[in-house]
């Protein structure tokens, strides 16, 4: 299986299989659970029309660094809100670990993709961030 290279927020995720690894570039916000409550119960920020959430929260960084390490956390936090979030447009989820029934049956619906990423990876993922922006919930 090849590397499917996606660019967001102009993506086709039609094509990606279970298992295909995935190189992802573009704006990619970071959300955990209860950024997803506040999304669902106060209205979207933003729009998540084709865009990707990233499952995670940074830690403090150091002087020199754009981000501290920025590990994924557990996506079945987040089942209760994805739906909903799906429905506006996100397009592509990034965490790790097993997904609900209904939230795997809205990916399907909603033709979007979940992405999963280890635990352990904080570092490596914070040295690709270009740039980091507070853009809600601060």
């Amino acid at each position: 299986m090849s590397m499917e290279k996606l660019v967001l927020p102009q993506i086709d995720v039609s094509n990606l299989e279970s298992g295909q690894w995935v190189s992802l570039s573009g704006r990619i916000f970071t959300a955990r659970d209860q950024a997803h409550k506040r999304m669902v119960e106060e209205g979207l920020p933003f729009s998540l029309q084709g865009q990707a959430l990233y499952y995670a929260g940074p830690c403090p960084k150091k002087p020199n660094e754009i981000s501290g390490p920025i590990g994924p956390t557990t996506s079945s936090r987040m089942d209760a809100f994805t739906p909903f979030l799906l429905q506006k447009g996100l397009k592509v989820m990034i965490g790790k670990g097993q997904r609900s029934k209904d939230v795997k049956e809205a990916i399907k619906r909603y033709q979007a993709a979940y992405l999963v990423t280890v635990g352990g990876a904080g570092a490596y993922i914070a040295d690709k961030v270009k740039k980091l922006q507070v853009v809600a919930y601060s």
